[in-house]
């Protein structure tokens, strides 16, 4: 989980001790020359080759990373063959494409990866991912090659798409059976679907050549960043190099803001498409710009020269076109439906900040009916605890950020007289430790929130210090297996208090913060020019216009969170005071699957007063929804997608028989549209007809349905059953 309170009371100190050593850090790393040894080329690859910036970067990261990440793990032998299996398992994690032999001929590096990130040799990294781009493309080239020939749909071979726990290929020829069966059942798929066996292989040869063409267009960053990500996560699976490109995306993430043009691009036919355009934005007020138009030059302000993007990836096209709100950016288009060869028209606009609406939270009002009387439940989806930084530290007072627009909503939802609230925090990994904090203000008067212990095992309290409640009523809050961090820190302490219900699955686990650490801030400003000047030109499409970070930005595990009753979240999560069946599979997702986890432990509890007790009250209502479970029809289909989905999840082969595979998939498809009818009709909507559209504003979510009338429930029961009055707090 991001911190960006830095600066604030809260953990002022812990982060201010730490950003000074990054500063000495960073200046003692990048005294070190670069250390990229020469390569062997790998024909048939594009042979990609580390740049000096990376090499400081490397180290830099990899002595921050050893001295002051939380978890100190020594850059050792023991590491650098972890590092070396993530590296080989994000590179072919289902043994397609390296061979035996590649394997054996990687081992030489297995022990000597610690002494390369220590050095920021990254010669042995990039020639590894040479030779697996260049079985890359030989097996898209092979596969090509095989739409020449006829095949037979009657015979009784299979095709095996799940080998990660098979060996890599002995030889050549393995590979090549394999992948002439892989190529039998792309074909095979769009046959099935279509039977024009010459268009289907036309459509084939399209998908396999821009898979090609994509190969072709990586660039250093990817291998590098793919290489980061094998170290920082063979450390924890918190701590995180982000290349400019992907710092970008996550710091917009973490904002639900941007600044640009307020248009959503993607990659079509080797042009920089529009797909949609973002009301009230730039791109919307110039009327110039619609979907389907293609963007072929991107220029600076109104004198800079055009640069042409046809062929670029999208995150190099979409980094010109981003930049600075108040800047001028042009662009060369080629409106929908215009030729190749149209003379292209220019837009001139001054770029804004974008706000995610889209990606906000948001409400809604669900009507229980019970014994005669209505009760109106409001439900507040929070995707996530984000916070625009910068509007917030410059004084902004509307800054964006989930307690603020929480806080609206809950104003509406009173206004609307609703009688209970459900926060759902479901696939919520997270964000703000500061906005966690402060949205648990929102319930209570006063009171400690969390507790952060840092690597010197000194504990801050962080408190709600704001006497006002935004919403004193009866609360509950939703999670699944994905809420995470910044989640479990609002869920355990609503729990703590007695404050909420908790309702729905044990939560990810992830109880370890992170600072968010911007690395052209903390390496010198003298070297980082050094490094630009000796890198020049060389480096490929990538460009940043004052969107992006030169050098990416490190998010460092610097401390554990706890619960203010003192238990860490950390592998175990959030408990739910009543338990839902989980779709997403526990024993593959959550802090508890991942090897490389800090281990739960518990500190002492902080001194607060908790506001109510729901000791009483819950085995009732689990007892009322245990009676709903038991004759629902939705929980039924629930269980039947789980285990559908479960049975899914261990297959490994599928039938390369036309047949068979049609009479599997036409079953399949029944038994789906006729559960998903099920599942409409238990909800009150009317059942669908084949091909019928589904209309876009039917809530088939059953589970969130579940939680507001548990609290439905709650509200009936009243004083009866529990010393957790309906208002426990005055507003």
């Amino acid at each position: 989980m991001s911190n960006y309170s830095s600066d604030l009371k809260r953990v002022k100190d812990m982060f201010r001790k730490l950003y000074i050593l990054l500063v000495l850090g960073a200046a003692l790393a990048c005294k070190a020359s670069p250390s990229n040894q020469p390569m062997k080329r790998v024909d048939g690859s594009n042979d990609l080759q580390p740049d000096a910036q990376q090499s400081v970067v490397c180290q830099y990261i990899a002595t921050i990373i050893s001295e002051h990440n939380y978890k100190k793990v020594p850059l050792n032998d023991s590491l650098s063959e972890v590092v070396f299996k993530r590296y080989i398992k994000a590179l072919d994690e289902n043994h397609n494409y390296l061979l035996a032999s590649d394997i054996k001929d990687f081992d030489k590096f297995k022990d000597v990866l610690d002494d390369d990130l220590k050095s920021g040799n990254l010669s042995n990294v990039f020639y590894m991912f040479n030779v697996y781009q260049k079985r890359y493309n030989d097996r898209i080239k092979y596969s090509l090659a095989q739409l020449g020939k006829n095949f037979d749909f009657n015979g009784h071979e299979t095709f095996t798409f799940d080998r990660d726990s098979l060996p890599y290929f002995a030889s050549e020829d393995e590979m090549n059976k394999a992948w002439t069966e892989r190529v039998e059942y792309d074909l095979l798929n769009l046959k099935m679907a279509n039977p024009d066996l010459a268009k289907d292989k036309e459509t084939l040869r399209k998908r396999y050549e821009s898979l090609l063409s994509q190969s072709n267009k990586l660039n250093n960053q990817d291998v590098f960043q793919i290489f980061m990500d094998a170290f920082t996560n063979a450390i924890d699976p918190h701590t995180n190099y982000f290349n400019p490109a992907n710092a970008a995306n996550f710091n917009i993430e973490m904002s639900r803001s941007l600044e640009g043009i307020g248009a959503t691009l993607q990659s079509r036919d080797e042009y920089v498409t529009i797909t949609t355009i973002v009301p009230g934005g730039p791109a919307d007020k110039s009327k110039q710009l619609s979907p389907e138009d293609r963007i072929i030059g991107v220029a600076q302000g109104k004198t800079g020269e055009f640069q042409n993007v046809i062929g670029w990836r999208i995150e190099n096209a979409i980094a010109l076109i981003r930049g600075t709100k108040g800047t001028i950016v042009r662009l060369e288009v080629l409106p929908k439906g215009s030729s190749t060869s149209s003379k292209p028209k220019v837009v001139e606009m001054v770029r804004e900040k974008i706000i995610l609406k889209d990606q906000s939270a948001k409400k809604e009002i669900k009507t229980y009916n019970s014994n005669g009387k209505e009760i109106k439940i409001g439900i507040i989806s929070i995707p996530a605890f984000y916070i625009d930084y910068n509007d917030y530290k410059s004084g902004n007072p509307n800054y964006k950020s989930t307690t603020r627009d929480v806080k609206l909503i809950l104003d509406t939802l009173k206004r609307e007289n609703v009688d209970g609230v459900v926060i759902d925090l479901r696939e919520n990994g997270g964000g703000s430790l500061m906005e966690a904090i402060d949205l648990g203000g929102l319930f209570i008067k006063t009171g400690p929130i969390v507790q952060v212990r840092d690597a010197r095992d000194q504990t801050e309290v962080d408190n709600d210090e704001d006497p006002a409640i935004a919403y004193s009523g009866p609360l509950a809050v939703l999670v699944d297996r994905f809420s995470a961090s910044a989640s479990e820190i609002f869920a355990g302490a609503m729990q703590d208090y007695g404050r909420a219900l908790i309702l729905g699955t044990q939560t990810y686990g992830k109880g370890t913060v992170q600072n968010a650490i911007d690395l052209d801030r903390v390496i010198k400003p003298s070297v980082l020019a050094e490094l630009m000047a000796k890198v020049g030109n060389k480096s490929d499409k990538t460009v940043s216009t004052g969107s992006q970070s030169r050098l990416g930005q490190l998010n460092l595990t610097i401390a554990k969170f706890y619960r203010i009753s003192g238990n860490s979240t950390q592998h175990k999560g959030v408990t739910p005071d009543i338990k839902f069946p989980s779709v997403i599979p526990m024993d593959k997702y959550g802090e508890d699957t991942e090897p490389s986890a800090l281990p739960f432990d518990v500190i002492a509890k902080s001194t607060y007063t908790k506001v109510g007790d729901f000791t009483a009250v819950v085995p009732q209502l689990a007892k009322l929804h245990d009676q709903r479970m038991s004759t629902s029809n939705s929980y039924k289909y629930l269980m039947d997608d789980i285990a559908d989905f479960t049975k899914r999840e261990n297959e490994k082969s599928v039938t390369l028989n036309e047949t068979q595979l049609k009479k599997e998939r036409d079953s399949d498809e029944a038994k789906s549209f006729d559960r998903e009818n099920n599942k409409r009709v238990a909800l009150g909507f009317k059942a669908l007809k084949k091909g019928e559209t589904r209309p876009r504003n039917e809530d088939l979510d059953f589970l969130k349905i579940e939680a507001g009338q548990i609290l439905t429930d709650y509200i009936n029961l009243g004083s009866k059953y529990t010393s957790n009055p309906v208002n426990p707090q005055a507003q």
